[in-house]
């Protein structure tokens, strides 16, 4: 599977961006797609995913009722719409895809529970 993500870029608190991730390559007919970004004194922290089979969807706390993420009708490409941004959403996002969908695993609650695809990342900034 591979993942290429576009979109991101610089924003000012209380703007919106935009990403996007296209898959290719998934033969599975249950697939996650979703981001992460790192987090302090995280390795990382899940932001989004959707399953596409179904299209639902899930968020962490942080970004619930600012971020929307949906799939288009091929379920080949997968957008997060990015709102009401702060500083502390600044980082490289990470899309990350995988078979099924992303289990909680102790305090993770986005832990893919099979070896995932990555996309090359893409860097999101909010200024004060």
């Amino acid at each position: 599977v591979q993942l290429v993500e576009a979109g991101g870029g610089a924003v000012q608190t209380g703007g919106s961006l935009a990403l996007s991730c296209t898959a290719s390559g998934v033969t599975h007919d249950d697939y996650a797609i979703g981001w992460f970004r790192p987090a302090p004194g995280k390795e990382r922290e899940g932001v989004s995913y959707i399953r596409l089979r179904d299209g639902s969807t899930y968020y962490a706390d942080s970004v619930k009722g600012r971020f929307t993420i949906t799939s288009d009708s091929a379920k080949t490409t997968v957008f997060l719409q990015a709102a009401r941004l702060t500083p502390e959403d600044t980082a490289v996002y990470y899309c990350v895809g995988t078979p099924g969908w992303f289990l909680r695993h102790g305090d993770n609650w986005m832990y893919p529970p099979f070896l995932p695809a990555w996309g090359q990342g893409t860097q999101v900034t909010v200024s004060s």
